[in-house]
């Protein structure tokens, strides 16, 4: 299992413009480097702080709030509000 956690908040959508995740700003690559289970852990730090640095006012408020609400309950804020609307 991997130590450092994944930064998809589930708002997966690709801007068609940038190349990159309107929730995580990740490009395909990098998704699926997160995925490859011999990515190390210092990829993932540095990517983690590299995608930060792409995103700017709302959308880094709220994939902050987000991925903090994931490391802390293993659920990000988008499935945790669908989960409680069912």
């Amino acid at each position: 299992m991997n130590s450092i956690i994944s930064p998809c908040i589930s708002i997966c959508k690709t801007d068609p413009v940038t190349g990159l995740c309107y929730g995580c700003a990740r490009t395909d690559k990098e998704k699926k480097l997160w995925k490859n289970e011999n990515t190390k852990d210092e990829w993932k730090i540095n990517n983690l702080k590299e995608i930060q640095t792409k995103m700017s006012g709302w959308q880094l408020e709220t994939f902050k709030e987000s991925y903090k609400h994931k490391t802390d309950h293993g659920i990000s804020l988008f499935k945790k509000k669908n989960l409680e609307q069912k």
